[in-house]
């Protein structure tokens, strides 16, 4: 299943940066991000293009999930990325500033007639009030496999500060992408944390991230990785909790009890299924190193 493949850390790479896309073999990160876009100078980009597509197909990052994120279609770059990214063998492109469901299928049909493998999907970037109110039906669209908060966008779009306070303004809007998400039943990314020299601060957002719902974080400092990949990770603790909750529930149905306990709390199918699900993650992650 998609919603299982591991996407705790996804790394943006400017794709001008050839020393960026070399040291990208080496980082931890499950997924990459080939960025054309806001990381990328206009005088680099044709050049950022070639370079993303080069490494899309060289088979030389082992596991990772690789993406390129095209300029839009507004702008002088966006029509050649998307055709680009459809020949370059990456799993997906990201988009940014997705708005509606016609502009989905418009880089779909351009997908498409580049060649694009059926399989290539769509990460579509949830970055403006428009796309919050129609997020639901943004994360419908077929193609659409993860959706990526673009929390700086956003904040700005929304007027909102996000300072040393955290970024409490943002929450409501984080919650409701993750229900058309979760509704949809499609994976979605936390958004990025910019003051790269605050690692306590980056690790409280990851959690709070973690404990909202969603799926991973995008990164932009290859420090950030390690201690994403920690925080989305199941701990031997919660692997041991999942397994002998699941035993004790088939053990009590077995018996023909109506109620069924672990550690003194009552437990019901949705708790079995949720530590199936943990168990799955937990191998999913697992066999990354195998």
């Amino acid at each position: 299943m998609s919603d299982l493949r591991p996407r705790r850390s996804v790394l943006y790479r400017p794709a001008a940066n050839e020393r960026a896309l070399e040291k990208a073999k080496t980082i931890a990160a499950d997924a990459i991000i080939f960025d054309l876009e806001d990381a990328v100078a206009p005088d680099a980009k044709e050049a950022a293009r070639a370079n993303a597509a080069a490494a899309a197909s060289s088979g030389e990052y082992g596991h990772r999930e690789l993406t390129i994120r095209c300029n839009g279609l507004d702008t002088p770059w966006g029509v050649e990325d998307v055709a680009a990214a459809a020949q370059s063998g990456a799993a997906a492109v990201v988009i940014p500033k997705v708005g509606s469901v016609e502009y989905l299928d418009e880089i779909s049909n351009r997908l498409d007639a580049a060649g694009a493998r059926p399989e290539m999907r769509i990460w579509a970037m949830v970055e403006t009030p428009t796309a919050i109110f129609d997020v639901r039906a943004l994360a419908s669209h077929w193609r659409v496999e993860v959706l990526v908060m673009g929390t700086n966008d956003l904040a700005r779009e929304l007027r909102s500060s996000l300072g040393a306070a955290g970024r409490h303004p943002l929450v409501p809007h984080l919650a409701t992408a993750l229900a058309g998400a979760r509704e949809a039943g499609k994976v979605i990314l936390d958004g990025v944390y910019n003051d790269v020299k605050n690692p306590d601060g980056f690790r409280a957002e990851c959690v709070q991230g973690f404990e909202m719902g969603f799926d991973g974080k995008t990164l932009i400092h290859p420090d950030q990785v390690g201690p994403c990949n920690d925080v989305w990770a199941p701990t031997e603790a919660d692997v041991e909790h999942a397994r002998g909750l699941i035993a004790a529930f088939e053990a009590g149905i077995a018996e023909g009890k109506g109620v069924v306990t672990y550690n003194g709390r009552m437990i019901e199918n949705l708790h079995v299924a949720n530590a199936q699900r943990l168990l799955a993650v937990a191998d999913a992650i697992a066999a990354l190193g195998s």
